[in-house]
C-alpha cells in the first residue's frame, strides 16, 4: 500500500491490535477454492505462523490437482474430510479470516459453524457487495485479486516478511485471477507487486507450467467437445457453451477440468460476453460462469437473472432447472439486454 485510504488505515490499525499477542487463527477460502483463494489463504497462513500465531487453513472441500503443489497445501484441513478436526479449530479460534469471498454462504456446509463461532471475524476480499458479518473488513472490488490485497497488507505490516513460500502463493493467485495479467483489473501496481514477488523468490515460469501445462488427455478432449458446441446468439456479441453431466462423466471429469473454458468465447472477434453452463447432478444445479469485455457488467447480469454475482467482467451464477430451460432463460436474458451491447 503506497498510499493508504482512510478505510485501509482503519483496517490496519484494528488488525495490528488483534495480532499483537499470539492467537489461534483459522483462515478460510470459499468452497471449490481457485488459485486466488488458495494462494491468498496459504500466503496469509505462512505470514501469521512466522509471526508466532497458531494459524491453519480450513477449506470447505477439495481443490483442483493443479494447485496441490502450493507451499503449505499439505497443512490444509478439508472440512468435508476431517469435519471434527475442523470444528475443533473453528470453536477454539480467537480470529477467523475469510479470504476471497464476502458472504458466509460461500463456505456452504461450514456456514452455521462459522457464524456461531465466538472468534472475531475479519474479511479480506475483492468482490462487490460485501455482507456485514465481519468485525474488520478490507473490501476493495477494484483490485485484481485477493492475493494482491494480501501482498499490500504484508508489505504494510512487515515488508521484510516476504519469502519464497509466500511469494509463490501470491504470484499464483494474481496470475490466475488476472488471466495471466491480461484482464482490465491488472494495473501498474499489480505488475510492481509481481516484480517484488519475483525478487522474493517466486518462480513465474514454473508456476505457469504447474497451473496451465499439466492437463490430462481427457481434459483436452473435454475442451474440444465444449468448443465444438459453442453457440452465438443471433444479433448479439454473445456466445455460450454447455456441458451435461453425461458428457463430464464420459471424459472422466476431475475438479478443475473446466477452469478457463469460458474465456475461449472471448477469443472470437466481436464477442464481448461469453458464458458456460455446466450440469452438476449431485448438487442438483447447473453452474454458470460469465466473462465479458468492456462496459457490459456480468456481475449485474448474474445478480439479476441467475442468483449470482462477482466482478464487472467476471461472475458466476446458477440454475436449478434443466439444461434446456436454463439455455432458454439465458438466451432470453441476453435478448432483454440487447440494447446494452449496441
Amino acid at each position: 500500500m503506497v498510499s493508504l485510504s482512510p478505510m485501509e488505515k482503519k483496517f490496519l490499525e484494528g488488525l495490528n491490535q488483534l495480532l499483537q499477542a499470539p492467537k489461534k487463527i483459522v483462515v478460510l477460502p470459499h468452497r471449490n477454492p481457485d488459485g486466488d483463494a488458495l494462494g491468498s489463504t496459504l500466503a496469509w497462513m505462512h505470514f501469521l505462523q512466522a509471526k508466532g500465531h497458531q494459524a491453519v487453513v480450513i477449506s470447505p472441500n477439495e481443490y483442483p490437482s493443479f494447485l496441490d503443489w502450493l507451499p503449505g497445501q499439505g497443512q490444509i484441513i478439508k472440512f468435508n474430510q476431517k469435519t471434527e478436526l475442523a470444528l475443533q479449530h473453528i470453536e477454539a479460534a480467537d480470529l477467523i479470516f475469510t479470504l476471497d469471498f464476502n458472504d458466509l454462504s460461500r463456505v456452504e456446509e461450514m456456514e452455521a459453524e462459522v457464524k456461531a463461532a465466538s472468534a472475531v471475524k475479519i474479511m479480506i476480499d475483492h468482490h462487490e457487495n460485501p455482507s456485514d458479518y465481519a468485525t474488520l473488513m478490507y473490501s476493495k472490488p477494484g483490485m485484481s485479486s485477493t492475493c494482491e490485497m494480501v501482498y499490500d497488507l504484508i508489505a504494510a505490516l512487515d515488508a521484510t516478511a516476504f519469502n519464497p513460500e509466500i511469494a509463490n502463493c501470491l504470484y499464483t493467485g494474481i496470475m490466475t485471477d488476472t488471466g495471466s495479467f491480461r484482464f482490465p483489473s491488472t494495473t501498474s501496481a499489480t505488475h510492481k507487486a509481481i516484480a517484488a514477488l519475483i525478487d522474493a523468490g517466486a518462480k513465474g515460469s514454473d508456476i505457469h507450467q504447474q497451473i496451465y501445462d499439466t492437463a490430462h488427455f481427457s481434459r483436452i478432449q473435454l475442451l474440444g467437445l465444449t468448443l465444438s458446441k459453442i453457440h452465438k446468439i443471433e444479433g448479439t456479441p454473445v456466445v455460450y457453451m454447455y456441458l451435461t453431466q453425461e458428457e463430464l462423466n464420459r471424459f472422466n471429469y476431475q475438479k478443475g477440468d473446466t477452469e478457463g473454458f469460458v474465456n475461449y468465447g472471448l477469443n472470437l472477434e466481436g464477442i464481448v460476453f461469453s458464458a458456460i453452463m455446466i450440469e452438476n447432478q449431485r448438487e442438483g444445479k447447473i453452474k454458470m460462469s460469465f466473462r465479458s469485455q468492456g462496459a457490459f457488467s456480468v456481475n449485474e447480469f448474474a445478480k439479476t437473472y441467475f442468483s449470482g454475482g462477482g466482478h464487472h467482467n467476471a461472475a458466476g451464477g446458477m440454475s436449478l432447472t434443466s439444461m434446456e430451460d436454463t439455455i432458454k432463460r439465458f438466451e432470453q436474458a441476453v435478448l432483454e439486454n440487447k440494447a446494452k451491447f449496441e
